[in-house]
């Protein structure tokens, strides 16, 4: 039997059972081709359709700050970066991000920015019992770094359902290359934990394409997804920032960022997968690329039209045409013309339907 017949049938294996061992997923990343890329693309397709049907869920992004204590090597806003034009959005800016964004149809609002400690704990519990007031039938998500186990537990309590953090690699050498010496991979990974032990959705997810990374260390990635099972999984591929270290490595591919959207669906069936802003950014049907791999979330950013460059976490980010939430007519008509519908939901995981269905 060939490679390509081996991978094949591994592939498919993924697909009827949901897991592979670590070499099965390095062995289907190393093994890609377009005729696999195709193969897993229409699996994960019939996959995500057995639990979400066609619908898009949109969720409305409000980049709150970009101040950030870290100084991550790859990453534009890092805290080194005195390039950088700083700015946070104050409470009422928030809050009218997302009136506006309720207005166009969104019933998800992401709350994204560095780890700036200006917003604590007070602050924020105070926004989103806020949003949660005036907007009762909206879900709250957070993307805001690692804060620990009391001040997520706070941000619980005030109605925040939802959080993001991605692991960004599940090898800890790997991390180590990519990250300060003050940072920690334990803290990284506790943290999800502590997120599920709060009855969080929580969100993981890594960059494609980064420095150092190989088929092993996606391998891993792929694996520690299949075992935490994390309710979404925000994936993109890896763009340079002229003001790090890593300004001249190359970027990450369209094509290996749409595989493993694809093998992360088969992996996890209710996975809620966005086709994220790196890939429009990269390709201009980048966003309509990832959905036809898997994906089923898209997020407009609805931060103030003044801000949204100055959230520069790699060169080159889109933040108009379809990635603005006043273009939500645009990203709707994009979206159909691929045979998906954008769907007024909060567009809550669905694990307990597909578990049923099992």
């Amino acid at each position: 039997m060939g490679n390509d017949d081996r991978a094949m049938r591994l592939l498919e294996r993924l697909a009827s059972e949901h897991t592979l061992e670590l070499e099965g997923y390095r062995k289907l990343i190393e093994s890609r081709t377009p005729a696999l890329a195709a193969r897993a693309a229409e699996l994960a397709l019939a996959c995500r359709r057995e639990v979400y049907g066609n619908d898009v869920f949109v969720r409305g992004l409000i980049e709150i700050s970009n101040h950030c204590k870290n100084d991550c090597l790859y990453c534009g806003i890092r805290a080194s970066n005195g390039a950088l034009e700083r700015y946070r959005l104050s409470a009422e800016q928030i809050l009218r991000c997302c009136d506006a964004g309720y207005e166009l149809g969104f019933r998800t609002f992401v709350m994204q920015g560095g780890e700036d400690a200006f917003f604590t704990d007070g602050f924020l519990c105070g926004i989103i019992e806020r949003i949660k007031e005036g907007h009762p039938d909206c879900a709250v998500t957070l993307s805001l770094g690692e804060r620990g186990f009391e001040s997520f537990k706070r941000l619980r309590e005030a109605g925040a359902e939802r959080y993001l953090l991605r692991h960004e690699t599940a090898d800890r050498a790997h991390y180590e290359s990519l990250h300060p010496s003050n940072m920690s991979f334990d803290n990284r990974i506790a943290s999800l934990g502590y997120l599920r032990e709060l009855g969080y959705q929580v969100g993981a997810g890594f960059m494609v394409g980064s420095p150092m990374q190989t088929s092993s260390t996606l391998a891993a990635d792929l694996k520690l997804i299949e075992r935490f099972a994390p309710e979404m999984c925000g994936i993109g591929p890896f763009i340079p920032h002229h003001e790090t270290q890593f300004r001249d490595h190359p970027r990450g591919t369209l094509e290996l960022t749409c595989f493993l959207l694809s093998l992360i669906r088969l992996a996890c069936p209710d996975v809620l997968l966005p086709a994220t802003t790196a890939l429009a950014t990269i390709a201009p049907d980048g966003r309509e690329r990832g959905m036809l791999a898997g994906a089923n979330v898209v997020m407009p950013n609805l931060s103030p039209e003044d801000v949204r460059a100055k959230y520069d976490l790699y060169d080159g980010k889109v933040s108009s045409g379809a990635e603005a939430a006043d273009n939500l007519a645009d990203l709707r008509d994009r979206m159909a013309s691929i045979g998906f519908n954008i769907v007024v939901d909060r567009g809550d995981c669905r694990r307990s339907e597909w578990e049923a269905q099992r």
